[in-house]
């Protein structure tokens, strides 16, 4: 968004919960439609009067039935932007090698190239490999792995061929797609400088970031069944997602033309090396800039609902543990620490039990603990927190985090600053579970045991820290 407002472009953004993109600081510069990509009505409205429709929907980490997914959407979206005469359909694929049996990510990326470039609409696909940028899923999986274990065993892909790109040449290429002739409908390789291999970007990212070699030893013998789950169990990144990428790195994935250049220039000072392309990304990471990643997408059989309402439930089998007390500290002491729960702050409470549950999650392809937060003290809607998810946040008054951990039913933890101006304010904290069926009560009433562990703990130990929080600031000052 920041790249097309920049280049003068007018932009319009389909966003199924626009609420999780009101904390951008583009915002206020692009229209925005409520609306799913997989509604062909909510497409009409999102697409009427587009001249250049950017496609960047994958289903990636949607299970097993991904493929379809995606192949539905994009026949959808095909079919709408050829009704309302869009003048150009911009898709973000994947690089893959021709003549080869492919994995089901790089096959479902060249189907949904195909479709689109069929539909129809004057289309530009561009095809990339591995991109190097904070928030990408790729990298962050190579990021992750190299840096939690100085010595591995690896399957025989780490030998394959790799052609990165940096993320911001990558921008720089969906940008001026959007000034390519209208008579251009065609696929695009897209790569960076170097062609390397995964254990050549594994040492040079150790490189750049003041590691020390690491020791990797390739055996024949790992599946990528085995290393998606090895990698779901090092890295933040989920099997579903860990799964298809690893599964696609047994392909050597090496731009086979440039004609992108007739159309879209290299800069003067050419495009961005490896190195130099870790180094911007480390320096976003460290300064807690990245702009999006892919925790952003929600994962799969996640509750997507927002909280209902307690009158609509009321008699029904809504399960609460609600719980408050008045606190013996400020209001915005107080909520200094409920925004800034989770991460590497933790959450007050049990923490054997905590981290035990969030092995047990990634063990089921859960989220588990891993994601931590976007930033150390500010939270929006929509951010990942561990395995919840910001569902609404109200400053100073209330957070509401929607669970999407494995379970039988879905979840919600609010945690709220009441009688905020009072001098002893109240923190309530209610966790909220809608079971599905007996094996959801039957797990709501096996952990019930626990809650005055787990809930009561998080609520003397968040009023205790706030209280702290008050008792050092007087004592400095």
């Amino acid at each position: 968004m920041p790249e097309l407002l920049a280049a003068g472009h007018d932009v319009r953004v389909l966003a199924r919960h626009p609420e999780r993109i009101a904390s951008r600081d583009w915002a206020g510069s692009v229209e925005v439609v409520e609306g799913d990509a997989t509604s062909r009505d909510d497409l009409r409205r999102a697409l009427d009067g587009v001249d250049v429709a950017y496609y960047l929907i994958h289903a990636l980490g949607a299970g097993a039935g991904f493929a379809e997914r995606d192949r539905s959407t994009a026949r959808g979206f095909a079919v709408v932007a050829r009704e309302l005469d869009v003048g150009r359909v911009v898709y973000l694929g994947g690089l893959y090698p021709e003549g080869e049996r492919l994995s089901p990510h790089l096959e479902s990326r060249r189907e949904v190239e195909e479709i689109l470039l069929d539909g129809g609409a004057p289309t530009v696909v561009l095809r990339a490999a591995v991109i190097l940028g904070s928030g990408s899923a790729s990298f962050e999986m190579m990021r992750y792995l190299t840096e939690r274990l100085p010595a591995m065993v690896a399957p025989r892909w780490i030998n394959n061929r790799i052609q990165p790109i940096a993320v911001r040449d990558v921008l720089r290429y969906l940008v001026g797609a959007a000034e390519i002739p209208a008579d251009v409908s065609r696929g695009f390789d897209i790569g960076g400088p170097e062609v390397l291999t995964y254990r050549e970007m594994m040492q040079r990212y150790a490189a750049v970031a003041g590691l020390r070699p690491r020791v990797i030893r390739a055996v024949p013998v790992l599946t990528p069944r085995l290393a998606s789950l090895w990698v779901g169990l090092v890295t933040p990144v989920p099997p579903g997602i860990a799964k298809p990428l690893v599964g696609s790195l047994v392909h050597e994935v090496v731009a086979q033309e440039d004609d992108i250049k007739q159309y879209v220039p290299d800069p003067p000072e050419g495009l961005t090396g490896f190195d130099k392309a870790v180094g911007l990304a480390l320096a976003r990471i460290r300064d807690l800039d990245v702009r999006t990643s892919w925790l952003s997408a929600s994962v799969p059989g996640a509750p997507s609902d927002p909280l209902p309402d307690d009158p609509d439930w009321a008699g029904g089998s809504l399960l609460v543990d609600d719980r408050s007390s008045r606190v013996d500290t400020t209001s915005e002491a107080l909520w200094t620490v409920i925004e800034g729960i989770g991460g590497a702050h933790g959450w007050y409470s049990w923490r054997l039990g905590w981290v035990a549950r969030g092995a047990m999650d990634r063990l089921f392809g859960g989220p588990g603990l891993r994601r931590g937060r976007r930033h150390p003290h500010n939270l929006a809607p929509g951010d990942a927190l561990d395995w919840w998810r910001v569902e609404k946040i109200v400053p100073g008054r209330l957070l509401r985090l929607r669970a999407e951990m494995r379970l039988p039913g879905l979840a919600w933890l609010e945690l709220s600053v009441e009688d905020a101006d009072a001098d002893r304010p109240t923190f309530r904290q209610r966790a909220v579970f809608l079971p599905h069926g007996l094996p959801g009560q039957l797990y709501w009433w096996a952990i019930s045991p626990f809650h005055g562990i787990v809930f009561g703990g998080m609520q003397r130990n968040i009023a205790q820290a706030a209280a702290h929080a008050v008792h050092e600031e007087r004592t400095t000052s």
